[in-house]
This record gives C-alpha cells, sequence and structure tokens, in this order.
C-alpha cells in the first residue's frame, strides 16, 4: 500500500472507556489496589483502542513509566480512557488516563496516566501497516506531537542500548 492510499482515522473513532469496581480479591491487606491489577486493566484498555484503530491483532510492545500518584482504595470505580496519540508505520502509541470515582461522593482523582505502544501483527505475529492518524482538535494536535517526540527519544534510546550492547 503506497503512502498516498493508506487509509486515515480520526482520534475520536479508536477512543475507548472502561470502568471496574474495585473488589476484595483486586486490593491488599490496607485496602489499596494492587498496582497489577490497574496494569492489567490499562494493557486491557488500550490494546482495544489500539485494535479499534487497525481492526487487526495488536501486541503490547512497551509500557512507559508508571507513577502511582495516589492510593486506589476498595470500592472504588476505577475508570480507565484510553486514546491513540501517534500512528507510525505498524505501530500505534495510546495515552491512558486512569481515575478513580468514589462512587457514595461521585468525586473522581486522577490516580495515574501513561502511554503505551502496541504493533498491529498479522496471523503469523509479522508486522503490519496500520491506517494513519488525523488528529482534528487543538488537544489532540497536542498529544500528537508529545507523543511524536516521546518516539523520536524512545528511538534514540534504543540505538543508544544497541551501541552499548556491542561495545561490551
Amino acid at each position: 500500500m503506497t503512502a498516498s492510499k493508506r487509509a486515515t482515522k480520526t482520534v475520536r473513532e479508536s477512543q475507548h472507556e472502561s470502568s471496574q469496581l474495585m473488589m476484595p480479591q483486586d486490593a491488599n491487606n490496607l485496602g489499596h489496589v494492587f498496582g497489577g491489577v490497574v496494569l492489567s486493566m490499562m494493557d486491557k484498555t488500550a490494546a482495544i483502542a489500539a485494535l479499534r484503530h487497525c481492526r487487526t491483532s495488536v501486541v503490547t510492545a512497551s509500557i512507559d513509566r508508571v507513577d502511582f500518584r495516589e492510593p486506589i482504595h476498595l470500592g472504588d470505580l476505577l475508570v480507565m480512557k484510553a486514546s491513540v496519540n501517534y500512528v507510525g508505520r505498524t505501530s500505534m502509541e495510546v495515552g491512558i488516563r486512569v481515575e478513580a470515582e468514589d462512587l457514595l461522593s461521585g468525586v473522581r482523582r486522577h490516580t495515574n496516566s501513561c502511554y503505551l505502544t502496541f504493533v498491529a501483527v498479522d496471523r503469523n505475529g509479522r508486522p503490519v501497516e496500520v491506517p494513519a492518524l488525523k488528529p482534528e482538535t487543538p488537544e489532540e494536535i497536542r498529544r500528537y506531537e508529545a507523543a511524536e517526540a516521546r518516539r523520536r527519544r524512545r528511538l534514540e534510546e534504543r540505538e543508544a542500548e544497541r551501541r552499548q550492547q556491542e561495545e561490551a
């Protein structure tokens, strides 16, 4: 497929939101939700946004740094909002925002955000081209440009690691 014939999708077409009530099996003895539960939900929610964008199988290639800003409590409704920020030829960066809602008060707290990179693959696990991304709003354009800069940094870091391994 040539670049001029490559399909294009908007950010809005693939956005996904999911939520789950945090139950006793999700929490430690202090009533705080396990980080692994949050990471699993983030991966699944972001994967759905990536799948919606490319409509083919995807695999998680990386998860950027995840900082837990504050605890998520047993009984909170965990809300995940995922959006494709940037698309390369076969990869996509998906941003995810995590909020914990106290269902009794209705108050939502932003607990963390991070970026996941997915690669679209065929049935044999080989990378396949994905549709281009068309950011439309000023916020989507800002996210696209920031994601483009993160991608450049990731590629530079990967190249530096490769050179370092060759020298070792």
